[in-house]
Parts: structure tokens; C-alpha cells; sequence
């Protein structure tokens, strides 16, 4: 009959010789996996908008049409901000990456900039779409436009937001592995931002224009 027997952390063994510790355990990339999960599940959100744009985006009821409505150099100035702050993003992550506490903070800086200007010419575009009495209530297809293109600018705000308050707490706690994890993670979202935003561009303004 073997001896069970217990160790000091409460677990039990059939012997002496088979005895181990019970120790706290974090994943390592735990927070990264969980975030990876958190984007698959808005992939999901802008999935459902995209397609509900595809059903009633040419549904006008006899008002104006997205060839109309749509000014593509100022959608294109746009996408080009959003683009360059992927960039001053990445040149931040580098800097980061080699300490330097004060280049990282300044790229952060400007990257937060540029999503500033994306805002201010996506609402510059929706106050002249409604002066122009072409409002979300005017047709389903402003509905959808208004739905999808207002959603991916709230996740923008809220990044700015994010990118805001990490500045903070890197200007407060250093380039700690905390803080490199939090870089980490913003920088996900902002890519996926950045992702989001060419299908918008593609799909909703440059296809909307076509005949």
C-alpha cells in the first residue's frame, strides 16, 4: 500500500519521491492572447457592418448617391494620415525597443497627431454630409455608411484616448515590461485600425464612386 502523503502547498503524492510544488502561474503571453481574442471579436463587428453595407448600399430611396456625396481627395488626405501614424507608431515600437524613452514618448506624440487629423476630417465629412441634408436617416445607405465609417472612427477615438493616457504612464513608470506589453498591445490595435480603414476606403468610397 503506498503512503500518500502531502507536501507543504496542500497538494498530494502516492510517495516521497513524487512530491511537487504548486506554484502561481501566469501565462507569459496571456495578455497578448486574450487581445488577439478582443480584435477577432471586432473583426466580427466590422464583419456584420461590412455586410450590411453591401446589402444597402446602393438603396438610395431617391436620394443622393455615394458618387454625389463622396470627396475622394479628402477621404485620400485622410487614409494618408491614418497611414503615416501607422508609421510614427512603428518608429516608436523601434525606439522603444532601444530605450529610448523620449524618442518613443515624441513618435507616440506625432502618431497621436495624425489620428487627431483623421477625426477632424472624418467629422468635417459627416457635419457637410448632414448640412447637405444627407443625414443617417436620409436612406439606408446613409444608415450603413454612417454605421460602419462613425464605428471605425469611435475605435480611433478610443485608441487616441488609449495612446494618450500610455503616454502618461511612460512618462511616469519608464519603458517597464508593463508598459512594453501595453505598447504592444496598442500597437495591435492600431494596425488593425489601419486595416479596417483600406477596406473602408476601397469598399466604400472608391467602389461607391464607380458607375
Amino acid at each position: 500500500m503506498s503512503e500518500i502523503t502531502a507536501n507543504s502547498m496542500g497538494a498530494v503524492s502516492a510517495d516521497a519521491s513524487s512530491r511537487f510544488y504548486v506554484r502561481e502561474h501566469h501565462p507569459e503571453n496571456g495578455t497578448l492572447l486574450g487581445f488577439w481574442i478582443y480584435l477577432m471579436s471586432d473583426c466580427l463587428i466590422f464583419a456584420c457592418l461590412f455586410a450590411a453595407y453591401a446589402v444597402l448600399g446602393r438603396s438610395y430611396a431617391g436620394g443622393p448617391t455615394a458618387a454625389e456625396l463622396f470627396d475622394l481627395p479628402l477621404v485620400a488626405t485622410n487614409t494618408a494620415l491614418l497611414l503615416l501614424s501607422s508609421i510614427t507608431y512603428g518608429f516608436a515600437m523601434l525606439e522603444s525597443q532601444r530605450k529610448r524613452l523620449g524618442s518613443a514618448l515624441l513618435w507616440l506624440g506625432i502618431t497621436g497627431l495624425f489620428g487627431l487629423g483623421f477625426l477632424g476630417l472624418e467629422l468635417t465629412e459627416f457635419a457637410h454630409l448632414i448640412h447637405e441634408g444627407a443625414g443617417p436617416q436620409r436612406s439606408a445607405f446613409l444608415t450603413a455608411f454612417f454605421c460602419l465609417v462613425g464605428t471605425h472612427g469611435l475605435h480611433v477615438s478610443f485608441g487616441i484616448v488609449w495612446l494618450v493616457t500610455l503616454m502618461f504612464q511612460l512618462n511616469r513608470h519608464g519603458l517597464i515590461p508593463e508598459n512594453r506589453r501595453r505598447l504592444m498591445c496598442l500597437s495591435m490595435f492600431w494596425h488593425f485600425l489601419d486595416v479596417i480603414w483600406i477596406g473602408v476606403f476601397t469598399f466604400v468610397y472608391l467602389m461607391g464612386v464607380l458607375p
